[in-house]
């Protein structure tokens, strides 16, 4: 909820983005309703701070990959659940909920995602230095996985 006009902070001084006013849009080439991503600030694939916020929908993970810059993730809303290790085994994910915190160590393989089973999205903070230079483990292997 925005204030009424002439009050709140001056938008030259303090920017205020409400949560139904973020626009999530499909990044990648990923499947349809699998995931959407909003930039907040800056651009992971350029050099310098980004902030963005992703939702996850329930049925997808990623597949195993890196990152060339370690990522700090805050939950949002909703359970996310999260592995490290070359090998895809999301039933042995740990689920992380509202207001926990995840830091992903560059370089390292991790996956991430919110099982069918789960009735909401969830949606999570992340934040890093760019360029992120993401690889997958198997390139060979879709990106996103359905689970």
């Amino acid at each position: 909820m925005s204030p009424p006009p002439g009050t709140g902070p001056d938008p030259a001084e303090t920017f205020v983005l409400p949560y139904d006013k973020i626009g999530f849009q499909a990044w990648g080439n990923l499947p349809p309703h699998s995931g959407e991503m909003a930039m907040l600030y800056g651009d992971f694939n350029q050099p310098g701070p980004y902030l963005v916020m992703m939702r996850w929908n329930p049925g997808w993970f990623s597949a195993p990959h890196t990152y060339a810059t370690d990522r700090i993730q805050v939950v949002v809303f909703g359970t996310w659940f999260v592995n490290s290790g070359n090998d895809f085994r999301p039933q042995d994910a740990l689920p992380v909920g509202p207001g926990g915190y995840v830091k992903r160590t560059a370089r390292t393989p991790h996956y991430d995602g919110v099982p069918a089973n789960q009735p909401n999205p969830a949606v999570i903070a992340v934040f890093g230095m760019g360029p992120v230079d993401m690889q997958l483990v198997d390139p060979a292997q879709p990106s996103w996985r359905q689970v």
